[in-house]
């Protein structure tokens, strides 16, 4: 017969939350522009890559091409350049970051970005590393990966080699 264990009044007692909801794959976009600058979304003040969600069925690069309207069709995704994962509480949050082949300010002022409230800029990468905190790792090893040709994935904030074939779509 199973024995029941009591907990002391006024503690909880916590139990895994891990996947128990299917993952949030999402897609962000890096998109040089010369040697020393990358595209941007300004967002209300917020700034951080051009991003948005891969729907069932899509591919990353297929969900790439709706985050960033191009009339000019220069907008060219070569290839996936690192993924991303983080296990949150009840789910995991998967992203894929898309390289594109380096643009102009001038191309990269006709992009349309899905959300209309935001606007699409050219920045320095140093100085969007220094108010991108959160995201600096994902930036840094995504420039890394376009320059050497490597696929690299972070779990949980390690850069590891390889991207695991649980998160190859």
């Amino acid at each position: 017969m199973p024995t029941a264990t009591a907990t002391a009044p006024g503690q909880r007692r916590h139990a895994a939350y891990e996947n128990w909801r299917p993952p949030v794959i999402g897609v962000s976009l890096l998109v040089p522009v010369g040697a020393d600058c990358i595209t941007v979304v300004d967002l209300q003040g917020m700034l951080m890559l051009p991003a948005g969600g891969v729907y069932d069925g899509q591919t990353p690069q297929e969900a790439g091409h709706r985050v960033l309207a191009d009339p000019s069709g220069r907008l060219r995704l070569l290839r996936r350049v690192a993924v991303d994962s983080v296990q949150m509480r009840r789910r995991k949050v998967i992203t894929h970051v898309m390289a594109a082949a380096p643009m102009t300010r001038g191309a990269v002022t006709g992009l349309v970005y899905r959300d209309p409230r935001a606007t699409v800029r050219v920045m320095p990468t140093l100085q969007f590393l220094d108010q991108w905190p959160t995201g600096r790792t994902r930036l840094l090893v995504s420039l890394q990966a376009l320059a050497t040709g490597d696929t690299p994935c972070i779990e949980g904030g390690v850069v590891q080699a390889q991207v695991p074939s649980a998160l190859g779509t």
